[in-house]
């Protein structure tokens, strides 16, 4: 199937999907990153263990759309709830359930990567959801200084050595350059891989590092209610040596989730290598 459009409101919410039948699965991803990030391989592996997938661009990003540019600020002052939102966290994962309406899913399984929209879904939401896997997380609901605690700030040095861009193909570089420094050190990377993901990120739609800020900001205009709402099978993964969040982040995380199973994989960095593919997809609560 190729690219269709969701409509939530003003936002079109570009998805495809893989599969034609099986348990429906909707993948979600965190701030900035289009779908495309999600590997072909990895949702073909996801159909084989009897899902039918959903991948979907967040508002802002990809081909789902855009919005204008407000006053610079910065990713930090969004994260400390300094930034007016012009969308929220609510519109976002409305736009998930507007895939999901799409496909006609009255529920379906939820995959988040990096991403509190998947969280805030199933507190908001939660007739919608069978069943829950987070990856590379850490608790949505934690007050500004109490996130900061789960995050490791010497990659953000890393990023700031970037050289700035002033070709597309220093776009794809710099594309490369932020998913290697976030790559798993105990698997191989997968260089063909990432840069054709990056090379047709950038081709659908160039990175605007704003977006990073509007998200942010989104996420902070909404007060969830505690993770403890959370009543479906819920799997949390995360990676023993994850360069951007502590193992901290993911074991809190399940913690507060009723029943919630954690794994912390030796090795894995911010990203879901092959590697461990076979053994998340086992473990995903059916």
């Amino acid at each position: 199937m190729g690219i269709e459009h969701a409509v939530n409101g003003d936002a079109k919410i570009a998805y495809e999907t893989f599969g034609t039948s099986g348990e429906p699965l909707l993948l979600v991803l965190g701030i900035d990153y289009q779908m495309v990030w999600w590997p072909d391989a990895f949702c073909e592996r996801l159909v084989e263990a009897g899902f039918q997938v959903a991948r979907y661009d967040n508002r802002d990003t990809g081909l789902s759309t855009h919005y204008p540019a407000t006053d610079e600020g910065s990713p930090w002052r969004a994260l400390l709830g300094g930034t007016r939102p012009l969308y929220t966290m609510t519109d976002m994962v409305d736009d998930g359930l507007a895939v999901m309406d799409a496909l006609g899913w009255a529920d379906a399984h939820v995959l988040g990567g990096a991403s509190a929209i998947a969280q805030a879904l199933a507190l908001l939401h939660p007739e919608r959801v069978r069943g829950l896997t987070f990856c590379m997380s850490f608790p949505a609901t934690a007050p500004p200084l109490r996130l900061l605690r789960y995050l490791k700030f010497g990659i953000f040095r890393e990023f700031r050595k970037l050289p700035k861009a002033t070709t597309p193909e220093q776009e794809i570089d710099n594309l490369i350059a932020i998913y290697r420094a976030q790559s798993s050190p105990g698997y191989p990377f997968p260089d063909e891989w990432v840069r054709e993901a990056a090379t047709l990120s950038h081709n659908r739609s160039p990175r605007d590092p704003r977006t990073t800020q509007r998200h942010l900001a989104a996420g902070r205009a909404v007060k969830l209610p505690p993770l403890s709402g959370i009543t479906a099978p819920t799997l949390v993964v995360s990676g023993a040596d994850d360069q951007l969040i502590k193992p901290s982040g993911g074991r809190d995380l399940a913690a507060q989730i009723p029943g919630a199973e954690f794994v912390l994989y030796p090795g894995v960095g911010h990203d879901l290598p092959e590697g461990i593919w076979d053994d998340v997809i086992a473990r995903m609560p059916r």
